[in-house]
């Protein structure tokens, strides 16, 4: 009696010493599966797409005359696409909201000059910069000797796209002092504000108002403020956290930086000179 109450008691430790065993490779199994779904790449690579958000503003992502997505950041994003073996899938987001885009999985990347910025380095993983720029004050070109500098502008109202850095400029910075603060949902937006009379200025980039204003426009009745720049910056792609994607677009960069292909793309775009990798 005696010897089967122990047999019963070694054959109860083997059983539950097999479940153990078999509790940890399933754990181990589903260890593996979680890190290999968080890999941003790898389901893109499965995927065949990268999936990028963008908005409409020249010269990164705008359409020509028939429609086609054309701008710098449509080609360079096409050309890094081409080297990493996956389509590129241009995706239009609200920019006020793009945080949220990018952690759903609804888009895998921003890639719309897209300054780097340390209050979204929490949320966000930014390449390497890629281009500099800075945040330039539009007027109309009648107002020319009204608006000549910074303290000029107090007490003006100033249009500036919500959740962009000339918002924060102006909200954050108070970098033109006391102004009426006018966000709209596009920089483009800022620009019609101003041509309309309904906003005194506008806040933006440099490289879209380098663009986007005076002779040969349609906004040939603006213009920047001269000498006055409220803020240099750096563009960057914006990924999720840690994602790995980050280092396959900066390798992929590198290489067409050596290869010529970036300096040709930012020639077409007059951006040349505003590349990183020609400042350095």
């Amino acid at each position: 009696m005696k010897m089967k109450k122990i047999l019963a008691l070694l054959l109860a430790c083997v059983m539950a010493f097999s479940l153990a065993a078999c509790g940890s490779k399933e754990d181990a199994k589903k260890d593996d599966t979680a890190k290999e779904s968080s890999s941003d790449w790898e389901a893109i690579k499965k995927s065949g797409k990268l999936k990028i958000g963008i908005t409409i503003y020249e010269p990164m992502n705008y359409k020509d005359e028939d429609g086609k997505l054309i701008g710098f950041d449509t080609e360079y994003a096409e050309a890094v696409c081409k080297k990493l073996g996956v389509e590129p899938e241009f995706i239009e987001i609200n920019w006020e909201t793009k945080e949220t885009e990018l952690e759903s999985g609804n888009i895998d990347c921003i890639w719309n000059g897209f300054t780097i910025r340390d209050d979204l380095k929490e949320q966000i993983t930014f390449s390497n910069p890629y281009i500099k720029n800075k945040q330039v004050v539009v007027i109309q070109k009648k107002n020319a000797d009204k608006y000549t500098d910074a303290k000029s502008l107090e007490g003006a109202s100033v249009s500036a796209e919500k959740g962009s850095a000339g918002e924060k400029v102006l909200t954050d910075e108070k970098a033109l002092g006391d102004v009426e603060c006018v966000t709209v949902s596009k920089q483009t937006d800022a620009l019609t504000e101003v041509k309309a009379g309904t906003s005194d200025a506008a806040v933006l980039d440099y490289t879209l108002a380098s663009s986007m204003v005076g002779e040969g426009t349609d906004y040939d009745d603006l213009m920047m403020v001269d000498g006055l720049e409220l803020a240099v910056e750096e563009y960057g792609i914006g990924c999720r956290l840690n994602s790995d994607l980050v280092d396959q677009l900066n390798d992929k960069t590198d290489e067409l930086v050596k290869d010529g292909t970036l300096d040709k793309i930012a020639e077409k775009y007059d951006l040349k000179a505003s590349l990183i990798s020609n400042q350095e």
